[in-house]
């Protein structure tokens, strides 16, 4: 990892770790790691170096620093906001926010993400997938490092 700490390295483990956990919208806390909704897993992973964060995703969207929205500008932990048709709202972030997501360098983010399943129920996992999905949306809306 060119943007390697320690504590960026503890969290990269852990989010690979819990690749393939269900997801499960409004995951409490007590319910990780064996679910986990994205705000959850972000809450759950940033807890593990010690940094507690806020439950819900547009109140982890308050904390730290934004970032350009440009691949070259971002580091393992950096926190990915996007408005969603699910969400909370209020003055900071009219818009609404309705996802988050980590980066993991390399191109990828890794986030607890909700998909209908063939038979129409509620599913969803832990996935990786392209950092280019979240950028290239019309509806990020900000993104956040707290390391």
């Amino acid at each position: 990892m060119a943007d390697s700490t320690p504590q960026r390295e503890t969290m990269y483990k852990y989010a690979r770790k819990h690749l393939g956990k269900p997801y499960k919208y409004g995951a409490k806390p007590s319910e990780a790691p064996r679910a986990f909704d994205c705000s959850s897993f972000v809450q759950y992973l940033y807890r593990r170096i010690g940094i507690n964060l806020p439950r819900v995703s547009i109140d982890q969207a308050a904390m730290g620093r934004v970032i350009r929205h440009r691949e070259e500008d971002l580091a393992v932990g950096d926190l990915i906001f996007i408005k969603g048709s699910w969400g909370r709202y209020n003055p900071d972030f009219p818009q609404g926010i309705g996802h988050v997501a980590m980066y993991v360098g390399g191109g990828m983010v890794i986030n607890a993400k909700y998909q209908k399943n063939p038979d129409g129920s509620d599913g969803g996992s832990v996935i990786e997938e392209s950092v280019d999905t979240f950028l290239n949306r019309p509806d990020l809306t900000v993104i956040k490092r707290i390391l």
